[in-house]
């Protein structure tokens, strides 16, 4: 495996309606490195957002998608999301407050 640091793991914030309704629960949705687990993805989260305790962290690889131009198939690029859980006395995350 790569050596990934902690400011590598997290590509994106996920902003979906589905992830926004979810936010109201303390559950957040990340893009993270195909290579990350769920160890790695908990430190990423509570060392690059102060204050902020991980309960959970689920994780779903997401298969590239099916394209075609002219004759040539290919598949788009595979990606990994995170849903991240934190426990009720941790502080919200701050990229999510102005959505």
């Amino acid at each position: 495996m790569a050596n990934i640091q902690y400011y590598d793991v997290i590509l994106k914030p996920v902003v979906t309606e589905k992830s926004m309704n979810a936010m109201g629960e303390k559950k957040y949705t990340f893009l993270v490195h195909p290579e990350a687990n769920k160890t790695m993805i908990k430190e990423a989260v509570e060392k690059m957002f102060e204050g902020t305790k991980v309960k959970s962290v689920n994780t779903m690889n997401n298969d590239g998608k099916k394209k075609r131009r002219g004759m040539t198939i290919g598949r788009t690029a595979k990606s990994k999301k995170a849903i991240v859980a934190l426990t009720e006395d941790s502080k919200d995350i701050e990229i999510f407050e102005g959505l």
